[in-house]
């Protein structure tokens, strides 16, 4: 049963929850991508373009990690705060037992695909021949963190959810301080290249996701029992379905690297800057993408236990206030963004690769064209969580869905064999500005209905 302790979800000021929930998830999330970006830079310095389009390879494989550890974290996340709303303690603590179980058994099988069948997988991640050997020696030992980065990434929310989100930023952190220390070491102190680099983020990997299995016994509002280990069919679909919106989110960008991935090696081939530069730049514009990402997604994640815990317990103003809150603070990221992303690309390409004008050159067109609708980029984001936060999935990956899966995987196929790389890099914009069209119309006519009956 539910303690006597208040839960400051129902009553804290909604600005300060938000900040509170929101700051140390994007600092989180900030931080893993720096596993990424740090990694790249050592090895760009040296390795080369090869060495960089190599690592670049593997990153639909760490986005699918993290479509499997948020499909189980998030939905366990969703989950335990409805039930704790509705003060079903013994149900939020089934939840969290067998979403732990979920993601272990979800962690293993994906690094013994990636482990057996290497070659295969990159060369469907879009490596060319020329960096092939480079990107499947990368993935294979990345594979062998990857259970330690997906405990990581579903316990950021599940712990969020308990009202700590500063723990997980710690943890993260001090894995990446770790792959900080350790690049340089075996990069260029033991000569390993892009070797080394991988055993230095698996170290923190590991490192980072044991910090976060020992917060279990630390938890306020839920207790961790061993009974609860045992796999429920309905607990699990419970958990499956409202995380669903985060996983299909998450594949549907590791969809998207894949086909970009692609049509970057095979239209960059026929053009001046040849395939390795073209997947290069996209790989480097993608990292630093996922940064501005992360603050987009901490964002939205950091409302989930707001909305979670207050639809459940009916108060349904706070929950609409929310939404406008995080929808202002979304839109200031999104100007702040587009404007780093028109104006900053060659610098920021210039951090990866020195010396290569041809590199630098194809870096700056593919940050100003591919980012050109960014300034809209924060509302689907904000609008998926809020479906999922009151258990609407159907409406949360229509949201999730759209921008990826729906306008710009066929727009980049269709524009790319008309006008190449051009045409690849022009579907996202307009996928942005589409995908916040369907988001507006949604979340517009869901609180249309609240007001006709009279939730709000």
């Amino acid at each position: 049963m539910e303690t006597g302790k208040e839960n400051i979800l129902g009553t804290e000021k909604i600005s300060k929850l938000l900040m509170q929930f929101s700051i140390p998830t994007v600092l989180t999330l900030i931080v893993n991508c720096l596993y990424n970006i740090v990694d790249q830079i050592f090895v760009g310095r040296a390795v080369g373009i090869n060495g960089v389009a190599a690592t670049n390879v593997a990153f639909p494989m760490i986005t699918i990690s993290a479509a499997l550890a948020l499909m189980v974290g998030d939905g366990c996340a969703a989950n335990i705060s409805l039930c704790l709303g509705r003060k079903e303690r013994d149900k939020a603590e089934q939840t969290f037992g067998n979403a732990f179980v979920l993601l272990i058994l979800a962690g293993v099988l994906l690094a013994a695909v990636i482990i057996i069948g290497g070659p295969a997988c990159a060369r469907l991640f879009g490596a060319s021949e020329a960096v092939l050997d480079l990107s499947v020696t990368y993935m294979r030992i990345l594979a062998l963190g990857l259970p330690f980065q997906m405990a990581n990434m579903a316990f950021t929310a599940i712990i969020r959810s308990d009202g700590n989100p500063k723990y997980t930023m710690r943890s993260m952190m001090i894995g990446a301080g770790i792959n900080l220390v350790l690049d340089p070491i075996f990069i260029f102190g033991f000569d390993m290249g892009v070797t080394g680099a991988a055993i230095a983020t698996i170290i923190g990997q590991v490192v980072a996701g044991l910090i976060c299995v020992a917060y279990i016994p630390r938890f306020e509002h839920i207790t961790f029992y061993k009974k609860y280990l045992k796999l429920s069919g309905k607990t699990c679909g419970s958990i499956l379905s409202l995380g669903f919106p985060s996983f299909c989110m998450q594949m549907a960008t590791a969809l998207t690297q894949i086909v970009m991935n692609n049509l970057m090696t095979d239209c960059g081939a026929v053009t001046k800057y040849g395939s390795e530069i073209a997947l290069s730049c996209y790989g480097i514009m993608m990292k630093i993408y996922q940064v501005a990402h992360a603050m987009f997604v901490g964002v939205a994640s950091g409302t989930q236990p707001i909305n979670g815990y207050n639809f459940g317990a009916k108060q349904y103003g706070r929950v609409k206030q929310t939404f406008r809150v995080a929808v202002t603070v979304s839109f200031i990221i999104s100007i702040v963004w587009f404007g780093i992303f028109q104006l900053g690309g060659g610098f920021m390409a210039g951090l990866f690769v020195k010396n290569e004008p041809l590199y630098l050159e194809f870096a700056v067109f593919c940050f100003q064209l591919y980012m050109l609708g960014f300034f809209v980029y924060g509302l689907p984001q904000v609008t998926a969580s809020f479906f999922q936060a009151i258990g609407k999935p159907a409406k949360s990956l229509l949201v999730a869905l759209s921008r990826q899966i729906i306008f710009l995987i066929p727009l980049a196929l269709i524009l790319s064999g008309r006008f190449g790389l051009t045409g690849a890099l022009a579907a996202a914009p307009i996928a942005d500005v589409l995908a916040c069209l369907l988001a507006a119309v949604l979340i517009w006519t869901e609180f249309r209905f609240w007001k006709k009956n009279s939730m709000a």
